[in-house]
């Protein structure tokens, strides 16, 4: 994650002091309009429209890109629960699509979960492991699909030279404490298209109406929520965008040498990357689940079995799961067009491969030697008598 520091604080001096610390208040060349420019330039899209966290701007593009009831999306089993959340609160279903052993969602499931309902696909760009891309737009392209990115654990990242969040129709990001753009909460929407950003930001300001300096690209108005972000949020991010690239290139040379380190122990097998050439995420899958307990519990600083994270595991997300929403009569279950899947063996693939696999921090904030060091010790680690396990509830296979 992002570091906050001394070049943030003096940054937000400046906007309490003026006294302007809304969106709309006391014109438009505060510090989110700034950082919204220089996102645009940095990421090589048209149009940014900050909001207050990753899950608002989810929300927004779904509504953004005209996703309603008795519409079906496609997200996958391996995700922060926001992202099946986010469809809810535009009122479609999501249903449930495995992943691959790159823990990103799979083509070929993504094919064989479309209905004629399927609006939408949301590919997730999990932990710094980029979706393959190519393969989902041409599915989507192929099935006149929107595709609406879910990059809010991956800013900065790329895929084939592009980054990840702009392939899409529409993108989403998030600027939580735990992201590589950290400022506590916030988030952001790109995308080329005028028509959807006009509706984005619309529905991310109910006072949008009033706002005649608006170009709504002869969109109607209608009636939006409030998912601003403020300028203290602003003078933040223009701090943190300055240091994305420098973080994402350690990540990047990190990545090389730890990866080359493991790939070198017989027993280790380093997972597979949707762009090796670019990778920032680094994960090891083994033949069996105690040999995954074993090498977490083995190295505890740093590495982690994917699927003891249990807030982004499908199986985990009880709201979900038994279909409840916040009122009954207001439920988009009750709107689908057929019975939703969400048995604990929906996606039993995936189920499998996360609980084989363990997450490797790189470190970014250490000096690579360290990391190197790490990296031999944790080779050493896999020749040695396995001593315990960490004990984990059976949660079906």
């Amino acid at each position: 994650m992002a570091r906050v520091g001394l070049r943030e604080w003096l940054a937000i001096a400046p906007v309490i002091a003026s006294g302007r610390l809304s969106r709309y208040g006391g014109g438009q060349d505060g510090p989110l309009a700034r950082f919204e420019a220089d996102f645009c330039v940095a990421f090589d899209v048209r149009n940014t429209l900050t909001v207050c966290n990753g899950t608002a701007a989810l929300i927004a593009a779904l509504v953004a890109s005209g996703i309603g009831p008795s519409d079906e999306v496609l997200v996958p089993a391996y995700t922060w629960i926001a992202t099946a959340g986010a469809v809810l609160a535009a009122g479609a279903v999501p249903v449930l699509v495995d992943i691959d052993e790159t823990l990103t969602i799979d083509p070929f499931d993504i094919e064989r979960k479309i209905t004629p309902q399927t609006r939408a696909i949301i590919p997730v760009h999990m932990a710094n492991m980029v979706c393959d891309m190519d393969s989902i737009m041409r599915i989507a392209r192929e099935h006149g699909l929107i595709v609406v990115e879910d990059a809010c654990q991956a800013v900065g990242a790329t895929y084939k030279g592009r980054r990840v969040g702009t392939i899409g129709d529409v993108g989403a990001f998030s600027f939580n404490q735990f992201k590589n753009i950290s400022i506590g909460e916030g988030g952001a929407i790109v995308t080329n298209d005028d028509h959807l950003f006009a509706r984005a930001r619309m529905y991310h300001d109910i006072g949008s109406v009033f706002r005649g300096h608006l170009d709504n690209a002869n969109e109607p108005p209608f009636c939006g929520v409030n998912l601003k972000a403020s300028q203290i949020q602003g003078a933040m991010l223009n701090v943190q965008l300055s240091k994305l690239d420098p973080m994402i290139d350690r990540m990047r040379r990190r990545y090389d040498a730890v990866a080359t380190i493991l790939s070198s122990t017989a027993d280790l097998r380093v997972g597979p990357h949707n762009d090796r050439s670019n990778a920032i995420g680094l994960h090891v899958i083994f033949d069996t689940e105690k040999e995954a307990q074993a090498f977490a519990a083995e190295n505890p600083r740093g590495v982690h079995r994917v699927h003891d994270s249990s807030r982004h595991v499908y199986s985990f997300w009880k709201p979900i799961l038994e279909q409840r929403a916040a009122h009954p009569r207001m439920s988009p279950f009750a709107w689908a067009a057929r019975p939703m899947d969400y048995s604990p063996n929906a996606c039993a693939r995936s189920l499998d491969i996360l609980r084989r696999t363990c997450r490797i921090s790189l470190g970014e904030n250490y000096p690579l030697p360290v990391m190197k060091f790490l990296a031999r010790r944790m080779g050493r680690h896999r020749n040695a008598p396995v001593r315990a396990y960490v004990t984990t509830p059976d949660y079906g296979t």
